[in-house]
């Protein structure tokens, strides 16, 4: 059994950020009850990468991805008709879960403000840019607008030349996924309260506040008032040789800020006869660009004639900070992934057979499991409304 088992969510959402909330609680165990608009479903089913064979709104991979174990009701909820029906499958779940901007959820006739007394025991959900009451010029935004808003674009990369603009990130969204995987744990939590309260909750989740807690020591250290607090993005470049470099067969990133990885790194390079003119302490104490330039040049030297996945083995057996870039192949090749069984195949009837990423976590008596592809638009309309005492 898993952790969620027993639970039912209806899941409104129409985004990455409630589609993956939902995911990650149907792959551990709950029912979830996916809403879709009948005219074409869920926004993310327009969205790519798209599956090779099949018709739309099917061929999604992105869909396939965030919708695995998830039961599809086609219902338009601003419908009178259908906002009965919405009632219904309201008074049979545990969760609701939203992603639409603030004010949707009024609009459909729940209030989060009359839980209390319209459904005391719901846990409710909403995940927006900026939380329930943003700024008129903020009620809408996409996942890059939330990215640079947060700062994490002055740390995207650090560059040699601060006159380039800022990277929008990793992947499409960023944001999306990490204030997903936050509502989730949300979600789980207020269950679990819920067992002895008999009460239910409103979980306000702002995307921008989950990015700014997910910042590292930089952004702390200026929240906090240790550093100043500027336009420039020097700040969060790390005075020291780590990077990105080529290597043979791709890339690898080192890190170094300390005299043991200074050490390790000479005994990974055979005690080179240019490392002698740095001080032991250089990388805490005496970080000169002229040094990091020099280090750089002969790393990169060296680390072109290398293997990245060996070369990252080495340095790690000696406490260095050495990892690969690892591309998609290599990931589904990782001895690592295989072993904690990270992926499974799934075969979507439209889409056929294709390797699918699991949780990345794992729970030893409760695991997360894909036992279903994602579905068909409105597949389940008919069963879940019944089972809700309603009708079609």
């Amino acid at each position: 059994m898993s952790a969620l088992t027993g639970y039912r969510v209806l899941e409104l959402s129409e985004h990455v950020a409630g589609e993956y909330c939902g995911k990650l609680l149907a792959d551990f165990g709950a029912e979830v009850i996916k809403l879709e608009n009948p005219e074409g479903g869920s926004p993310t089913r327009q969205l790519g990468p798209f599956a090779p064979r099949g018709d739309d709104p099917e061929r999604s991979g992105l869909f396939a991805y965030l919708n695995t174990n998830k039961c599809s009701v086609a219902l338009d909820v601003r419908r009178a008709a259908d906002g009965q029906q919405l009632d219904k499958l309201l008074r049979s779940v545990d969760v609701v879960i939203d992603d639409h901007a603030a004010g949707w959820l009024q609009a459909v006739g729940l209030d989060p403000a009359g839980l209390e007394t319209g459904y005391p025991a719901l846990v409710l959900c909403s995940i927006t840019p900026y939380g329930q009451s943003p700024p008129p010029e903020r009620s809408h935004a996409e996942d890059i607008t939330v990215f640079h808003s947060s700062g994490w674009g002055y740390h995207t990369p650090g560059t040699d030349d601060p006159q380039q603009p800022p990277l929008k990130g990793a992947g499409r969204f960023l944001p999306s996924y990490e204030a997903g995987l936050e509502a989730a744990i949300c979600v789980a939590s207020a269950l679990y309260e819920r067992e002895g309260s008999g009460l239910g909750r409103f979980i306000d989740i702002s995307q921008l506040q989950v990015l700014a807690s997910r910042a590292d020591y930089v952004l702390a250290q200026m929240v906090a008032g240790d550093m100043p607090v500027g336009p420039e993005r020097t700040a969060y470049n790390l005075q020291g040789p780590a990077g990105i470099f080529p290597c043979r067969d791709g890339f690898a990133y080192i890190w170094m800020s300390a005299p043991g990885h200074w050490e390790a790194l000479r005994q990974l390079l055979g005690d080179p006869e240019w490392m002698t003119s740095f001080p032991e302490n250089w990388l805490e104490r005496e970080c000169t660009p002229e040094r990091v330039a020099q280090c750089r040049h002969y790393l990169a030297r060296w680390l072109e004639t290398q293997d990245k996945h060996e070369v990252a083995a080495a340095a790690q057996q000696l406490g260095l900070t050495l990892v690969a870039v690892n591309n998609a192949s290599d990931l589904v090749c990782s001895e690592q992934y295989r072993y904690r069984g990270f992926f499974h195949e799934v075969e979507h009837p439209v889409q056929g057979s294709a390797l699918y990423p699991t949780v990345p976590y794992t729970l030893s008596e409760t695991p997360a499991r894909i036992v279903s592809p994602a579905p068909l638009l409105g597949q389940h309309t008919e069963a879940a409304l019944a089972a809700a005492g309603g009708e079609l």
